[in-house]
């Protein structure tokens, strides 16, 4: 038979369906006719049918050789998709494209390819070619959307997405992505209501079922989030990023069911698993997997622009610092950070705020407001306006005050708002990205053993990294312990922090020291009525009354909530993420404080506090060391009095507390880091 045949044959058995015989019949062809380009596509097309698609790419690339044509260059991207090689495939779509410019299915598939890739600009491009030519394509409407979102142009992903519904009403994706996006604008009932006419179109879809529990988390909701979480893992057994949601939401309400099987399983992720970093540090003591979770998570979602030259030259009479947060209002980081904006040298820096947050109208926002040389209030403004904004201020270094916490903008970042940035305080870690350039910490908080664990150059203060605000206040307020529902004998031990913090292993330390100590109570912040309730059951559970655990609630005056300290004796640290601001506070209102230091950076903060207060024997290497410390200090009053004395002595005579002598500290970092000699490694 002639090739011609064989190729007719081999193309009607493809049509069939009949994979291995169409690619007998082709071979017999080529055996024949060896660059014949038609028939090397056909082949090609079989090859990527039957998922040989290295050996698809090579016909592809034959066919090519003899017959360029635009549906070959189409074939070859989408199989280089299917390989996750995506470099290749979009100089593929470009291929074709050169010729056949309006071919909408190369630019439908170029536009995926490149926002793949991060080429948002030109992703977006040509999705909006792609709609020039096709404007009733609701999947490139929403796709279009996808990217104005990943440039923080969140009203402009809206708009896409409601065309791409008016289109197709029942687009499960596109539900999904409006749901996203809102949740991003902080309005939390109308996401969940796009999530659920995502489910109601599509009940088995695990990354609606995902997000809806993200909402519900937002609405405290807390059960029906954690259902949520479990539907995700029955569709999809090995999603471990909803696990580790499932985990931390499980955390804040103490729930401890499976706890230490889900980290087991978080812990032994693969390298292709993304899991928000945050979550993890309250379940692993681990810095060298915190690094690999945030590489991977920035890597995922946060590509970076190319970086910015710093400025030549000698340094200028003023530093321009910029300091980036969605939390200056009453909020743990203004607390630390207030007296550092006001003791700046406004002779040799100028201070500029951009506010992420919304106008919380409080005094502490007041405070920031009038602490800046510049106060921008960029909370609606694109990631790229902010950039721009930053840009035009003339920032010589940019101090990201939030790394990945709520209301975060770490693509402000990977777009380089200035050509030195800076995470600095609001988050215990690193962040994983190349667009970081320093990390403000301490030899304490980071040992230089462990610089290897950090992507950041390592800026080292001499004393805490942490600041304090010396001006803080204390109430007048008397409280008496009967108000509190506290015992007006018995010793208080009392642990401040979020209830997420607390892990079955202290929770077993602090039940042994009430079942030894007659009298004594457990004083807890209630951060919701399921964690409150499943705190006393695990009480009970080890023989100690529930009653022994007194829970308390938040108290709205700041300088109230320092006061009400002096009801308590000994403050009790948690372990994989220890007090950090709150140990600050509890400090400051003379309250002794005993932890366990850990290995990663939350794990050792409330270490370097007690360092810096000059009162290191609080600090205890191992959890028996702690228990005998937390034991001895309760049971024996005059030694309990005598840490106390030390404590009063040393809050202002020592370096935590001294705030102008910070400010000078950071100041000189800042100045090592434009020289471009700090830190490094």
């Amino acid at each position: 038979m002639t090739p011609e045949i064989f190729g007719r044959q081999g193309l009607a058995l493809a049509q069939q369906g009949k994979w291995s015989e169409a690619l007998t019949a082709l071979d017999k062809a080529l055996q024949l006719k060896p660059s014949d380009g038609e028939m090397l596509h056909n082949r090609g097309v079989v090859l990527q049918q039957m998922g040989r698609l290295e050996d698809a790419v090579a016909s592809y690339d034959r066919a090519l050789r003899t017959r360029p044509e635009a549906g070959t260059h189409f074939n070859r991207g989408t199989a280089l998709i299917q390989l996750r090689r995506m470099e290749e495939a979009a100089l593929s779509f470009d291929g074709a494209l050169a010729l056949a410019p309006n071919n909408t299915d190369a630019l439908l598939n170029r536009g995926y390819v490149l926002s793949q890739l991060a080429r948002l600009d030109e992703a977006l491009a040509t999705f909006e070619k792609l709609l020039k030519l096709k404007p009733g394509l609701a999947d490139a409407h929403r796709n279009r959307g996808r990217i104005l979102a990943r440039l923080g142009r969140l009203d402009d992903a809206l708009a896409a997405y409601d065309t791409a519904l008016q289109l197709k009403p029942d687009n499960a994706p596109a539900w999904n992505d409006r749901g996203s996006t809102l949740l991003e604008l902080g309005q939390i009932e109308p996401a969940l209501a796009s999530f659920e006419r995502a489910l109601q179109a599509m009940p088995d879809y695990a990354e609606a079922w995902h997000n809806r529990g993200v909402a519900l988390t937002r609405l405290n909701r807390n059960d029906d989030a954690i259902g949520c979480f479990n539907r995700v893992l029955l569709l999809s057994p090995d999603n471990l990023a909803t696990l580790a949601l499932k985990a931390f939401q499980q955390a804040r309400i103490c729930d401890w069911t499976n706890r230490f099987a889900d980290a087991e399983k978080l812990k032994a992720r693969s390298g292709a698993d993304v899991i928000e970093p945050l979550f993890m540090q309250v379940l692993d003591d681990d810095p060298a997997r915190q690094l690999e979770l945030a590489r991977s998570w920035t890597a995922a979602n946060y590509p970076a622009a190319p970086a910015l030259r710093p400025r030549a030259g000698v340094r200028p009479e003023k530093l321009r610092i910029g300091y980036l947060s969605a939390d200056f209002r009453d909020h743990p980081v203004m607390y630390c950070t207030a007296g550092l904006f006001e003791r700046h040298d406004r002779s040799r820096f100028e201070i500029h705020l951009f506010s992420f947050g919304e106008d919380s109208q409080t005094e502490r926002r007041q405070r920031a407001v009038a602490a800046a040389d510049r106060f921008h209030d960029a909370g609606r403004l694109s990631d790229e306006e902010v950039v721009a904004l930053a840009r035009g201020q003339g920032i010589d270094i940019a101090v990201d005050l939030m790394g990945y916490t709520k209301g975060c903008r770490p693509a402000v970042f990977a777009r380089r708002a200035a050509p030195l940035q800076v995470n600095f305080l609001g988050y215990p870690g690193t962040m994983g990205a190349s667009f970081i350039d320093h990390i403000i910490a301490d030899k304490i908080v980071l040992p230089e053993s462990d610089r290897h664990f950090y992507a950041e150059q390592i800026a080292y203060l001499p004393n805490s990294f942490l600041p304090n605000d010396d001006r803080m206040q204390i109430s007048g307020r008397v409280f008496l312990r009967a108000e509190l529902g506290l015992p007006e004998q018995g010793f208080v031990f009392c642990c401040f922090n979020n209830n997420y913090k607390i892990s079955p292993v202290e929770f077993d330390i602090w039940m042994r020291l009430l079942a030894r100590i007659e009298g004594s109570v457990l004083w807890l912040p209630k951060d919701n009525e399921q964690a409150a309730a499943n705190l006393a059951q695990e009480a009970e559970a080890r023989g100690v009354a529930r009653n022994r655990l007194v829970f308390t609630g938040r108290v709205p005056a700041h300088e109230d909530y320092l006061a009400r300290h002096r009801c308590a004796d000994l403050f009790l640290d948690t372990f994989n993420y220890n007090a950090h601001s709150t140990a600050s506070d509890a400090l400051w209102a003379g309250l002794p404080l005993i932890t366990k230091c850990g290995h990663s950076f939350p794990a050792r903060v409330a270490a370097i506090l007690l360092h810096a207060v000059g009162m290191p024997e609080l600090v205890t290497e191992t959890i028996e060391d702690y228990e005998q410390l937390a034991f001895a200090l309760a049971t024996q009053p005059e030694r309990m009095a005598a840490v106390k004395a030390k404590l009063e002595a040393n809050r202002l005579t020592t370096p935590l507390f001294n705030t102008e002598a910070f400010t000078r500290d950071i100041e000189a970092a800042y100045d090592a880091m434009y020289q471009g000699v700090g830190g490094r490694r």
